[in-house]
């Protein structure tokens, strides 16, 4: 990060040109950038604020930036417009694929069910593994692409994968083995169905790989929405107290969105209504796919990990009470799951983790820098 004190004494009133010192420190910043509001998210993000702005004689950062982006020679300018033909044919075809590649886990997940309902023995546990695999190679390659996906920068330091799995393994198995476990069972294995020793819920699986085509789409609305309030903001103060309205938004549009496919996914199933914890789980999953996409890896990583633990605490601690003398172990869990079901513990983890990652992603979501692409972030 650059040392302020340097850039304040680059900035000293005798400095004949402070902006040229600001340029040889950030060339490489400023040559990479399409536009200036770049530079003014890569500047916010080396600590340059509004008021260290005015020691360069500018009103605000994005005048700065503006600046620094005119002065910056850009000789291919005349090859970049005879190449401008071909590049939006290609994001045309781009486009078309983000559109409609966030279908496809909801459509295989849907087959794989209805081949389910219809085989038995052996031949169901095929095809659950066959729709298994499709299922996770059509998710990956919908988060690959688009509004979601994960720079190439990035995707070493996210290992949030294997918690995710672990929270949609509880949302199949996790309800049914507690409300078993607090009976005294299981006495078997699940068998696939809701009726059995060990229920098993799929409408929740169906509803959030459905989901992803929305979350998707909204991602993208809010990516859009928040570059024009950096392009309209005239300051970084300005600009996060603009763009925290929008990231709300899209939170509440894709949580609408949610609902309305879980409303659809209980009678396809002939299940009952599908439990508020869907909804906790599915917010709680956008909203860290969002903060790690922009580079904020750490806190989804943490957030995801104490959420799947406490899942698994929780039937652990009503078997650990069937130990000598443990009997109190599993007491809170057991009046929880006697008033409020046991999708109350689902609904509480999820709901704490998505309200503690909604409101660290209303602070960082909100600075210019989030918003830079990955190679100008460095």
């Amino acid at each position: 990060m650059t040392d302020l004190s340097e850039l304040d004494r680059g900035a000293a009133p005798g400095a004949a040109d402070p902006v040229k010192v600001l340029l040889h420190r950030h060339r490489e910043l400023c040559e990479r950038a399409v536009d200036p509001l770049e530079i003014a998210a890569g500047l916010e993000a080396h600590g340059i604020t509004d008021r260290t702005a005015a020691r360069f004689r500018h009103r605000d950062v994005f005048s700065l930036a503006e600046e620094l982006y005119a002065r910056v020679p850009r000789d291919a300018d005349t090859a970049a417009d005879a190449s401008a033909a071909p590049a939006r044919e290609g994001d045309r075809r781009r486009s078309v694929a983000v559109l409609l590649l966030p279908l496809l886990p909801g459509t295989l997940c849907a087959a794989a069910l209805i081949a389910l309902a219809r085989t038995h023995g052996q031949t169901r546990l095929y095809a659950a593994a066959a729709g298994v695999v499709a299922v996770a190679l059509a998710l990956r390659a919908a988060l690959r692409r688009g509004p979601l996906a994960l720079p190439v920068a990035l995707a070493s330091r996210s290992a949030t994968g294997s918690w995710t799995c672990w929270l949609l393994v509880y949302t199949v198995l996790g309800d049914g083995l507690l409300r078993t476990a607090v009976a005294g069972g299981p006495d078997g294995l699940p068998d696939g169905t809701a009726g059995g020793d060990w229920p098993v819920a799929l409408a929740p699986l169906l509803a959030l790989t459905l989901a992803v085509a929305p979350a998707t789409w909204t991602a993208g609305l809010f990516l859009t929405h928040a570059r024009r309030k950096l392009a309209a903001s005239r300051g970084l103060e300005d600009f996060a107290a603009s763009v925290r309205p929008v990231l709300l938004g899209a939170v509440a549009l894709f949580l609408g969105a949610l609902a309305a496919v879980v409303a659809l996914c209980a009678p396809f199933l002939d299940a009952g209504p599908v439990s508020p914890a869907v909804l906790a789980l599915g917010v709680l999953l956008f909203v860290a796919r969002l903060l790690t996409v922009h580079g904020f890896t750490h806190a989804p990583r943490v957030i995801l990990m104490l959420t799947a633990v406490a899942q698994v605490l929780a039937p652990a601690t009503v078997f650990a009470a069937r130990l000598p003398g443990c009997a109190a172990l599993g007491a809170p869990v057991e009046a929880l799951t006697a008033a409020s079901g046991p999708s109350a513990v689902p609904v509480l983890t999820c709901g704490a983790g998505a309200l503690t990652l909604l409101v660290h992603a209303s602070r960082t979501l909100a600075r210019a820098s989030a918003h830079l692409r990955p190679e100008q972030a460095r």
